[in-house]
């Protein structure tokens, strides 16, 4: 048994973005609430493209924020669906910094959100 492999990423990566100046906090850390929206747009895609047609977020069922991240950071948000219902998604979401200074690669967030498949009237729409 290898005791020193590093923690990886668990799901598929949807997407890469870099933490910029403008959306740090008063601290000069990136803001929370950046990264809970980075979060919900790579669970989106993950999800629509689980119902295969457009989905709404409906709850952030858990977060939690471990580490902070930092202007030049790569933040990367990968997923996991974790259960699918008649019409609701179930999607993991753990957020990874790549830091610019150091190259090395932590976990930051990692959240649990639920979204729905809605049809063109916004309504629920039954997944196939």
């Amino acid at each position: 048994m290898n005791t020193d492999s590093k923690p990886a990423p668990r799901g598929e990566l949807q997407i890469r973005t870099i933490a910029m100046p403008a959306d740090t906090n008063p601290a000069g850390d990136i803001f929370g609430g950046w990264v809970l929206s980075q979060m919900d747009v790579a669970g989106g895609i993950a999800a629509r493209d689980c119902a295969k047609g457009r989905v709404v977020t409906v709850a952030v069922d858990t977060m939690t924020f471990y580490l902070p991240v930092f202007v030049g950071d790569v933040v990367c948000c990968y997923t996991t669906i974790l259960k699918t219902g008649r019409t609701s998604i179930s999607v993991n979401i753990q957020t990874w910094a790549l830091r610019s200074e150091t190259m090395e690669r932590v976990l930051v967030t990692e959240g649990t959100y639920t979204y729905v498949s809605i049809d063109s009237d916004r309504k629920p729409r039954p997944m196939n």
